[in-house]
């Protein structure tokens, strides 16, 4: 390949290392290697971020491989093209000439062109007398041809990237479409749970997105994302399994054998007064063992209750242990601890639990854990529901809700 030696830029233009390693490298490539000159130029328009040139820039540089006459760039001939400014601003679209040579040094600084200057850096051609190219002074397209695996490379991760970002942001807008609708499904059910802080989860997701993401930016959001549609889906799932299980609990339970009880007509019901109350209290209680206490008295003490019955307002034991079962739900109880809570205590009881704690669920971090602690003192004869029924009385009475 005939480049010439190692040359100086013409004038006050500098020399630097990376000019002259340029230059060796051109240097170094075999005699019988060649490129397709427009394949390379399709891998620097493809590998441009990472050579941090501009798109015109990239037209200069189609600008002067018009200029090369062959379609392939060789080892063994010159690859120097001289054409003159007037000509690489007509093939360039008409650039400004101060624009044309911002460009054509960023070229040389990207390491894509070399300039070979004459004594006195005009750009021109010496031919033979028989016509042949002798030498030729311009810009050397050889780092194209010494560089083209290089810049295929380059043009391979680029293009990699691109599909990894175009799937990432794919799988993204599925994930988050899901969450959306999915919680728009759950609230317009009324499923119970805290919506407004998986909203304000979704809301903190999306804002995690940099205008400019990369794929594992997405990828990191999507999980994100995963986690939560994992939650909403767990909790429509719960929420419809219990919908099935309380439906066969209400037709299958037997009738509770209790006059007092089942015959309660709760709206004609008087207020109770705590003295009454307390009285009530005491006959319910024999030898630390639970025993069921009037169902006005829960209602009275539990009022919240009653927003979680499935049809009306309470008016019967079987609606206030289906009311619990919806309510154990949206405390985050498992279904384990709530069956071993109604073994240990009675089902009634373990409902009344439940309603108890919907009354102070804003003072519970843990319901599971409180319902578990309680299920294990009422085993070993250490629990009453009778002083916390009371002090939910005295709490919910007119008196205190005035002060």
């Amino acid at each position: 390949m005939n480049t010439g030696f190692v040359t100086t830029p013409f004038g006050r233009r500098p020399m630097s290392l990376a000019l002259m390693r340029g230059q060796l490298q051109a240097e170094s490539v075999k005699p019988d290697k060649s490129v397709d000159k427009w394949k390379v130029f399709r891998d620097v328009c493809e590998a441009r971020p990472l050579l941090d040139i501009s798109d015109r820039t990239l037209a200069v540089l189609n600008a002067l491989l018009s200029f090369y006459p062959e379609n392939h760039l060789y080892g063994e001939a010159s690859m120097v093209v001289f054409p003159s400014n007037r000509q690489l601003i007509v093939r360039a679209h008409g650039i400004a000439v101060t624009t044309l040579r911002r460009h054509l040094a960023a070229l040389i600084d990207a390491g894509l062109i070399i300039r070979k200057d004459s004594a006195n850096g005009k750009r021109f051609a010496r031919r033979k007398t028989s016509g042949e190219l002798e030498d030729a002074y311009g810009f050397s397209l050889a780092p194209l041809l010494a560089r083209s695996e290089e810049l295929a490379a380059m043009a391979q991760t680029i293009e990699a990237d691109r599909i990894a970002l175009r799937r990432a942001r794919e799988r993204l807008t599925i994930c988050r479409r899901d969450v959306r609708k999915l919680i728009d499904a759950a609230i317009g059910d009324a499923v119970p749970g805290n919506w407004d802080e998986i909203e304000a989860a979704y809301a903190r997701h999306l804002a995690c997105m940099p205008r400019t993401p990369k794929a594992s930016d997405l990828d990191s959001v999507r999980l994100k994302f995963e986690e939560l549609r994992t939650d909403i889906v767990n909790l429509l799932t719960n929420f419809d399994n219990f919908k099935k299980t309380t439906a066969s609990v209400v037709q299958n339970e037997p009738h509770i054998q209790n006059s007092d009880i089942d015959s309660l007509e709760l709206e004609s019901l008087p207020v109770v007064q705590v003295e009454t109350l307390e009285v009530a209290t005491e006959r319910a209680q024999s030898n630390g063992s639970q025993k069921i206490f009037p169902l006005a008295l829960v209602l009275q003490a539990c009022p919240q209750i009653s927003d979680y019955a499935r049809e009306g307002p309470i008016r019967g034991w079987r609606d206030l242990v289906t009311a619990a079962v919806i309510v154990r739900s949206m405390l985050g109880i498992t279904a384990e601890t709530y069956q071993a809570a109604c073994e240990s205590l009675g089902r009634e009881n373990a409902a009344v639990v439940i309603a108890c704690m919907l009354e102070r669920a804003t003072h519970i971090n843990s319901p599971g854990g409180y319902l578990r602690d309680l299920t294990r003192k009422g085993a070993r004869g250490e629990f009453s529901l009778g002083p916390m029924l009371m002090a939910l009385v005295r709490q919910n009475s007119p008196v205190a809700r005035r002060a």
